[in-house]
């Protein structure tokens, strides 16, 4: 019997994993987390827009795509929209061009550099409404929050403000990583290094390029807390994004329109976003 055990234990490939030593069933714990707090939350959403679901209610019933037609007819809705894709984009562009900026600056190995670079990196760490709480009493007794033109484009730069140490980081590493023999191989073809940089290494960055659009976009478009700690919305709801409005549906017990609006929102984010995320990543092959 011993040599028995032995001989089986001799056959079996080195290094093989056996379903007897990582059991599937270890699976169970995270699919059940995320059935409880993701599938089924989703799949609510969609049966919930088209009820009659609210706090002054004590059934739910079905009414079709009345909630739609409601929404359709208030104009805050398709303003919320509109201030929603406004940030987004906003946010996009300024992340990317201050992490962009920051990772070039900030290539070289040096003591400093490091030091700056962790110090950019602290933003990221701080909780989104601990930034904006802090940027409202910067502000606080100035004009700059109280203008009904431009206080969406201050909200998308402190919002870029705090992710831009983000994005750093993924450029440096695409930086980093760029091949020293083409480096090298356009210097010996008389390449100067403004060319090397815009005609070689640039593209070789669409990889972090496609990452850091991809994030900012679902980010922004999802953004919430560091709107809401900085103007809630204001002034004159010129900045009330549609996660606001969102909140303060379900806060005056409208459930069914902010479940609504919730698709409305995901909707939103697979028309936009995902094009422009598949329209990067077939450039990003092109290029590789």
């Amino acid at each position: 019997m011993v040599l028995a055990g032995a001989r089986a234990r001799s056959s079996a490939r080195p290094g093989a994993i056996t379903r007897r030593t990582h059991p599937l069933w270890f699976l169970f714990p995270a699919y059940g987390l995320l059935l409880v707090f993701f599938v089924l939350p989703t799949v609510y959403q969609f049966v919930y827009a088209f009820t009659d679901w609210s706090g002054f209610k004590a059934s739910i019933a079905p009414v079709g795509l009345d909630n739609f037609g409601q929404l359709a007819a208030d104009g805050t809705l398709f303003r919320s929209l509109r201030i929603t894709v406004v940030y987004a984009v906003l946010v996009a562009i300024f992340q990317n061009l201050f992490g962009f900026g920051l990772a070039v600056l900030l290539e070289r190995d040096t003591v400093i550099n490091r030091i700056v670079r962790t110090l950019f990196l602290v933003p990221v760490l701080m909780s989104a409404l601990a930034v904006g709480y802090i940027f409202q009493a910067l502000f606080k007794g100035t004009p700059v929050l109280a203008d009904t033109t431009w206080t969406i484009v201050v909200v998308a730069l402190i919002h870029a403000w705090k992710w831009m140490g983000l994005a750093m980081l993924i450029y440096l590493a695409g930086l980093k990583t760029i091949p020293l023999d083409i480096l090298e191989a356009a210097k010996i073809d008389g390449a100067s290094r403004w060319k090397t940089f815009w005609r070689v290494r640039a593209p070789l960055l669409a990889p972090a390029v496609t990452f850091n659009v991809a994030t900012a976009l679902l980010g922004s478009m999802n953004g919430f807390d560091v709107v809401q700690a900085t103007t809630g919305g204001g002034p004159a709801r010129t900045t009330e994004l549609l996660n606001i409005f969102i909140y303060r549906t379900f806060g005056q017990g409208l459930f069914a329109q902010a479940t609504t609006m919730s698709l409305v929102l995901f909707l939103l984010v697979a028309v936009l976003a995902f094009p422009v995320i598949r329209v990067l990543r077939r450039r990003e092959e092109m290029m590789s």
